[in-house]
């Protein structure tokens, strides 16, 4: 009996697959727990356009997250910080200072688990940020550090 997958299910195949189940594992344990449905060409029909509908809300995260990396690329933070000796920073700068920077004075809300920082910046300088916004999109922001 071919069914459409509603759930992952382990060791059988993820959400929106159609798969080959014997009917007796579909009628006992899948249907009953919501877990599939029939593969009627009503439901078939049903499932293709809920992959169309996916596919073009994802291609739409992605076309936004292109144009903000654009955006991003153009971004010079300033971060001016008490400094000791040498240029070194009483602390470090943190992701959580960035992105509220970023958001402070350009107006852009990232979260601040989406920046990477290559190294720990704990003295004055120039460093660069990978910001990921997507799976498939990384920008780099500059981020220069001034004494106060």
């Amino acid at each position: 009996m071919k069914v459409i997958l509603l759930e992952d299910v382990k060791n059988v195949g993820k959400k929106g697959s159609l798969i080959n189940a014997k009917d007796g594992y579909a009628r006992n344990f899948l249907f009953p727990k919501n877990l599939a449905i029939e593969a009627t060409p009503v439901n078939l029909k049903n499932l293709e356009n809920a992959k169309k509908q996916q596919e073009a809300k994802e291609k739409e995260i992605y076309d936004d997250a292109k144009k903000l990396e654009e955006e991003l690329t153009k971004v010079t933070i300033v971060i001016k910080s008490k400094t000791g000796e040498n240029g070194k920073l009483f602390g470090s700068i943190t992701t959580k200072e960035i992105a509220e920077h970023l958001e402070k004075v350009n107006g852009i809300a990232i979260d601040k688990r989406k920046l990477e920082l290559d190294e720990t910046i704990k003295s004055v300088g120039e460093y660069a940020v990978k910001v990921k916004l997507h799976s498939k999109v990384t920008a780099k922001m500059t981020v220069i550090v001034t004494e106060k």
